[in-house]
């Protein structure tokens, strides 16, 4: 322990020095000290938003929808509860009759099937022949799973006896060349991979209970042939998409297995939507091995006009060739919304309440026409965004580098020629392929990914679909 200096016996100049000396030291502990704050306040935000993907919910807004997710099942329960009691203490017959609750007609396009409930005996127990006089009827729902048929398709063969010419119809085009399967069930397949989330070993189970097991690996060669079929159609989308003035883009990764291997590695599916005021709304999409720029360049090609993205660095180059960058407002609220939730940050609370302000401002653009939006935009969001602006700027100064409020501060001050383009301001919306690759459609893009493995492997002579292992964990 260092002994303190016994100030009386020091001379004016040792006074002098010694506290230069400490100011020295105190100025060095207090530069620290800020140095960690820094660092605790980043690590703690960090921390707290690895803390709410994990254990909370990541929706940036309450869900009134939130609180009723349990309705089902207690409702369910309730049922079960009021039905055992009627069961057992069955309801005395009251005075006056209550009134019936209204039931909605089954829809009238269902087929029916009429089931007559007629007496045994028409014969009174007075000897006279009963009347019909009238009927009552009730409508049951009904339900019969899926149930195989076989089309029998009959050429007749048509010779002539004298010149031996012999006559035949055609072979109806199919999708799959000398393939069993129709145009229906391959639709069906592919429904239930892409839309109803089924993987084909699933498939091939429900196909079993049907009275057909129809093996994985078929089931993997259908989808790829089918999916080779259908490719003029998906790229007729990709030119009705680009062009259009705007587009946004936006990119999920998700984990592809190697076909006979228990591995993953990191994939990517890319979205290419219309914006929400166009009149064609579509939405396209592109999966890559791999994050690299140049898949987003290629898919584009020589499109040249206004992308709606994320700062990901792999647009960098397109904007180099013609593409004008508009900036996403959504992504640039995320960093304030993640800045609040972790520890109510009141500049981030600002920051939300302006942006609230686009938002607000867009809620009522939204059924305008082209003209009476980008006029509402000019006189109402423009001057809200230049306030933001000037706020960002002046708060940025007062907060120390490197922290989270920094960052969030710098996303949106960096990009703000592309976040505030005049009279662009559709991206205060959230991008419609954020949407449509929300982590909730996890199984979907998975299938994707293994949909568009198996369609390649089958242009390459492949026969099989990739390991589904660990797919069950995304359906």
């Amino acid at each position: 322990m260092t002994s303190l200096p016994d100030l009386d016996q020091m001379t004016p100049e040792q006074l002098r020095a010694l506290a230069a000396q400490l100011m020295s030291k105190v100025d060095t502990m207090g530069r620290k000290i800020h140095r960690d704050e820094t660092i605790i306040e980043q690590l703690t935000h960090e921390i707290a938003i690895l803390k709410r993907h994990k254990f909370a919910k990541r929706s940036e807004q309450i869900s009134p929808a939130q609180g009723s997710l349990l309705d089902d099942l207690l409702n369910t329960d309730l049922e079960a509860i009021e039905a055992e009691l009627k069961a057992l203490h069955p309801a005395p017959a009251q005075e006056e009759p209550r009134q019936q609750p209204k039931r909605a007609p089954l829809p009238p396009q269902f087929p029916r099937t009429v089931v007559h409930h007629e007496p045994d005996n028409t014969q009174c127990a007075c000897g006279c022949q009963l009347q019909r006089i009238g009927e009552d009827v009730s409508e049951k729902l009904d339900y019969t799973p899926g149930v195989f048929t076989v089309e029998q398709h009959v050429r007749g063969k048509w010779a002539c006896r004298q010149c031996e010419t012999l006559i035949q119809a055609p072979v109806p085009p199919q999708v799959i060349d000398k393939g069993i399967p129709t145009a229906g069930l391959l639709a069906h397949v592919m429904v239930a991979k892409f839309a109803d989330h089924l993987p084909l070993y699933r498939q091939e189970k429900i196909f079993g209970r049907a009275g057909l097991a129809i093996p994985r690996s078929t089931l993997a060669q259908w989808v790829g042939q089918t999916g080779v079929q259908l490719q003029p159609l998906v790229d007729a989308l990709r030119e009705v998409v680009l062009a259009q003035r705007v587009v946004h883009a936006d990119e999920k990764p998700v984990q592809m297995l190697a076909p006979g291997e228990k591995k993953t590695h990191r994939a990517y599916v890319w979205a290419y939507s219309t914006t929400p005021f166009s009149a064609l709304k579509a939405v396209v999409y592109d999966f890559s091995p791999s994050r690299a720029g140049e898949h987003a360049r290629n898919f584009l090609g020589t499109w040249n006009g206004n992308l709606v993205c994320d700062d990901f660095a792999g647009y960098k180059a397109s904007f180099e060739l013609g593409i004008t960058e508009i900036g996403c407002m959504a992504h640039a609220r995320r960093k304030f919304f993640d800045l609040h939730v972790a520890n109510k940050s009141q500049l981030a609370e600002q920051a939300l309440h302006s942006i609230g302000g686009l938002y607000e401002v867009e809620r009522h653009a939204k059924e305008m026409s082209d003209e009476d939006r980008w006029r509402l935009r000019q006189e109402t969001a423009v001057p809200i965004a230049g306030k933001l602006h000037e706020w960002m700027l002046a708060q940025r100064e007062l907060v120390p580098d490197g922290s989270a409020t920094a960052k969030a501060l710098d996303y949106s001050l960096k990009r703000w020629v592309a976040l505030a383009l005049p009279g662009r301001w559709c991206c205060a919306h959230r991008q419609q392929p954020d949407r449509e690759l929300d982590p909730a459609l996890g199984a979907w893009a998975l299938e994707l990914v293994i949909c568009r493995v198996a369609a390649q492997r089958q242009a390459g002579g492949g026969d099989h679909e990739p390991d589904p292992v660990g797919a069950h964990q995304w359906a």
